[in-house]
């Protein structure tokens, strides 16, 4: 055949890159969602800012709030999710300019001079603790400090600066940025193509990644410098405005040392005029680009973790044990004994076989039964995706509010599921489909609306403090459109599917009289709020590293342990409402169908207790009755979902186990 002739099929090429991609060894892990960003020297770095945030308020603010310079052309606001608008990031562009490979330390402005209102803002800002959040590169501006013989890292940098036992503040001017950055060559292997259609160069995996260069610019623009770190030194120096104003911006100055005595640090007072500068320095690292987030990512107390797991596994597998063996005599010797034995012992029926013709009997509140495990289904389904993607790599920290706009998306289409559990439930108890669509536009507001509730309360005390997190009257419209054009319909859809599905048959026939229940000693509810400290306990550990990542600031990201633990609460759930549920049984009390929910759901009040245990030891610095209800708000919602989630897994486990239970033994 002629050359000429031939040419090489595109699934054949493609066939051929596969198999390059797999063949080479790989030296890092990409990140989804995140792509690598090469520069040349001299090439510009954007940096964008945040908005203000402090653990201390927790009410995030404009960063241009604050009399900063503003960038030439004015203050542009970078396009956001819905994730980062519900979290309260406002990511501004920056008037910060780097240049790869080039240290320099440089004039940016002077502020006119500080009136009342920018003093006082100033100083409650710094004494508030408020930290500055710089993105160069996507990647946060990282901090470290040393206190007592300990290295500390953190995000950000602060406003300001109060000396112990001073009554004056004084403002963070100056800035020293030192950039980690690692040279990237591209090292492939290449296929020089004929010259025919659909042919090219083909350059296979090279010292960090893999791509398709057909050009010797691509490969020039494939190789340069790549960043993968970003540190900030925070100073505050005292300049004098006349000889700077005189300066143009980013003019070139001589470098500036932090200095440690007060009197040539820059007090915010009023009528002050404000110089800022900052320096910049790069420096080569051998860290490469796939592990940059490796610093912020850093888990500490794995040790910790593992013990929680394996002290979970022990009771796990205790209650097991000794539940399976108890269930499992108990219907052997039923089951071994002849005719006439059995039906003497119908005669002489005790415990759990004489709530026969009750234990399928309809609970009160049935349609909120329904209703709450609908919402539960939604909520669990939405938990176990996002934490199974989050675990295999697939929630980017790079990606800012993707993770809340994916739970938001998986909860929305959730509602299929909800509506058709809700429901199926429902016609399992009335027997008729009967009053469907009201048990799934209840599925769809329930939850829902607890949550909208809430939000609308915290929403109008963050309007009040002009704060960024409060969620613009725009973002309501698309959020009610979501849940009522989107949400209400899906669930009304798994409805519809639930009354088409087949009804559970219950296995025993319910009698018309009621079964009268033994009077106890103690109140049943005692039980039911003592069994949720076993699914508190399996959950605590990681509570604590969530509850930190929220609320101090810290990157969570011990996906794979949550994992685990989630896997273990679901097991536990379980266990914890089946024997509750057999326990109430065997003293004759035929009403476990709420019993079995609460007593899994009931760690949701463990949660919430140790919220507010949080709040008073952890948290001590949160001032105020404003950052205090916005704290209680957000873990009342995580109490909430909590609830629901548990207090199904709980209850339809138990349902399972009551119908297998008297599906085994006959009895007339």
């Amino acid at each position: 055949m002629a050359l000429s002739k031939w040419r090489m099929p595109s699934v054949c090429l493609a066939f051929l890159y596969v198999v390059l991609l797999f063949a080479h060894p790989c030296n890092g892990f990409y990140l989804p969602g995140s792509y690598m960003h090469t520069y040349s020297n001299g090439d510009a770095i954007s940096a964008k800012v945040n908005s203000l945030t402090s653990i201390y308020t927790l009410l995030p603010f404009s960063y241009y709030s604050l009399p900063y310079c503003e960038p030439i052309g004015g203050v542009k606001k970078s396009a956001e999710n819905l994730g980062e608008l519900l979290t309260g990031d406002q990511i501004d562009n920056s008037p910060y300019r780097f240049r790869m490979n080039v240290n320099e330390t440089v004039y940016l402005c002077t502020t006119s001079p500080l009136n009342e209102h920018q003093v006082k803002l100033l100083k409650q800002r710094t004494r508030d603790l408020y930290q500055v959040n710089m993105i160069p590169d996507n990647l946060p501006a990282m901090r470290f400090e040393e206190q007592n013989g300990i290295n500390f890292q953190w995000t950000g940098f602060p406003v300001g600066y109060t000396p112990p036992n001073s009554n004056e503040d004084y403002i963070i001017n100056h800035l020293k940025f030192r950039v980690l950055v690692h040279e990237y060559e591209w090292r492939g292997v290449e296929i020089i193509g004929t010259g025919e259609e659909g042919m090219g160069e083909i350059i296979g995996p090279g010292e960090e990644g893999m791509g398709v260069i057909s050009t010797d610019a691509d490969k020039k623009k494939a190789s340069g410098f790549e960043i993968v770190g970003f540190e900030v030194i925070p100073c505050t120096v005292k300049y004098d405005p006349e000889v700077m104003k005189k300066l143009v911006r980013y003019a070139n100055i001589s470098s500036v040392d932090c200095p440690t005595e007060l009197d040539k640090s820059q007090i915010i007072r009023e009528q002050e005029r404000v110089s800022f500068t900052y320096e910049v320095e790069f420096v080569k690292s051998n860290i490469r680009w796939p592990s940059r987030w490796d610093a912020y990512l850093k888990m500490e107390g794995a040790r910790v973790h593992w013990l929680s797991i394996l002290n979970s596994l022990m009771v796990i597998g205790i209650v097991f044990v000794i539940f399976l063996r108890t269930v499992r005599r108990d219907l052997t010797r039923y089951e071994e004994l002849d005719k006439e034995a059995k039906a003497q012992m119908n005669e002489e029926l005790s415990g759990w076989k004489l709530v026969v013709g009750d234990v399928f009997r309809e609970p009160n509140c049935s349609k909120l039964l329904c209703v709450m495990v609908g919402d539960g289904v939604q909520i669990t389904g939405m938990a176990i995706v996002t934490i199974i993607f989050a675990a295999l790599g697939f929630m980017s920290p790079a990606s800012r509010g993707m993770q809340l706009t994916g739970m938001i998306i998986l909860y929305l289409f959730l509602g299929i599921a909800a509506g058709y559990v809700g429901v199926r439930l429902w016609r399992t108890i009335k027997g008729t489909s009967e009053g469907w669509r009201s048990v799934s536009g209840s599925v769809a507001c329930f939850f829902s609306g607890i949550v909208f509730i809430i939000l609308t309360v915290l929403n109008f005390i963050l309007w009040s403090s002009n704060s960024t997190g409060a969620i613009p009257i725009s973002l309501y419209f698309v959020l009610l459109f979501l849940w009522f054009c989107v949400s209400v319909p899906l669930t009304l859809l798994g409805g519809f599917l639930g009354t088409r599905a087949e009804a559970i048959q219950y296995p025993v026939r319910t009698n018309q009289i009621p079964w009268e229940i033994p009077a106890r000693k103690y109140p049943s509810w005692l039980l039911v709020l003592g069994a949720g400290t076993l699914p508190f306990g399996t959950l605590l550990i990681e509570l604590f590293f969530i509850l930190s990542s929220i609320w101090l600031g810290r990157f969570y990201y011990a996906f794979g342990f949550l994992l685990l633990v989630l896997s273990l609460l679901v097991i536990v759930c379980a266990e914890v409402s089946v024997v509750l549920t057999y326990m109430h049984l065997c003293v004759e009390d035929w009403r476990w169908w709420w019993k079995a929910f609460f007593a899994s759901g009931s760690v949701a009040l463990y949660v919430f207790l140790y919220s507010i245990n949080y709040l008073v030891f952890d948290l001590q610095s949160l001032s105020g009755p404003v950052s205090a209800t916005l704290y209680l708000g957000y873990s009342l919602i995580m109490a909430v979902a909590i609830m629901l989630s548990t207090g199904t897994i709980g209850f339809l486990m138990s349902f399972y186990f009551v119908h297998y239970l008297f599906s085994s033994v006959k009895i007339d």
